[in-house]
């Protein structure tokens, strides 16, 4: 069965500065080629993706064409490094984007374009702020159709204050963010299989209607 992962890089980084998080995704990109997955990365700050919450923001806008890469992925990994403890302005600014595929339902079922895909979070910084991070995106993805396995997050976090980053930590050597980062890609990959075999059959609409007879 061919799956493909699509993670995006929300650094705050432009090219051709390095990215840690970069770094950790390539990892897991790695661990899914062992596994026959096909993975694409893709830096938003590459693309002119303008501030909303629609799937398409008019005149210059890129940010379309990285939607319908998600639309054609089975697992979709967001990457964000942690600032001022919480996610990148970046991954806020995806989940932002990401809120008008709440209109593109499936007529027949209603279902949002993330349903059947699987995701997960890949986080790295300095101090405090991973759980908080994973946490917000994780439940954010939930809402937009996305199913969550087991332990469907992978984190790095060096010392408290400015200081070595993943890359120049060793964070390659870490053990904990080895065994999660695992524990990740092999939850993802099992969910997606089995998602691309049964389809959620939720059928939204329906349901809708039935609410609707009950409430005012």
């Amino acid at each position: 069965m061919e799956l493909k992962a699509l993670f995006l890089n929300c650094t705050l980084k432009e090219r051709p500065e390095v990215s840690n998080t970069r770094a950790l995704i390539d990892k897991a990109a790695r661990l899914f080629s062992q596994m026959g997955i096909e993975s694409e990365v893709i830096r938003i700050v590459d693309y002119n993706v303008k501030f909303g919450i629609t799937s398409d923001e008019g005149k210059g806008d890129e940010w379309p064409l990285i939607l319908e890469k998600i639309k054609g992925s089975d697992i979709l990994v967001i990457g964000s490094p942690i600032w001022f403890g919480v996610r990148s302005s970046v991954t806020q600014l995806v989940m932002e984007r990401l809120d008008g595929t709440y209109m593109e339902g499936d007529p027949q079922t209603g279902q949002f374009p993330l349903y059947g895909k699987v995701a997960g979070v890949l986080v790295t910084g300095n101090e405090d702020g991973a759980h908080n991070v994973a946490a917000n995106t994780l439940f954010n993805l939930t809402h937009l159709g996305c199913t969550v396995p087991p332990n469907a997050d992978c984190y790095w976090v060096g010392n408290a204050g400015p200081g070595p980053s993943y890359i120049e930590a060793g964070g390659e050597r870490h053990l904990y963010t080895n065994k999660t980062v695992r524990y990740m890609t092999h939850n993802l990959a099992f969910f997606a299989r089995l998602l691309k075999e049964n389809p959620i059959p939720t059928n939204l609409n329906k349901i809708y209607e039935q609410a609707a007879e009950e409430s005012d």
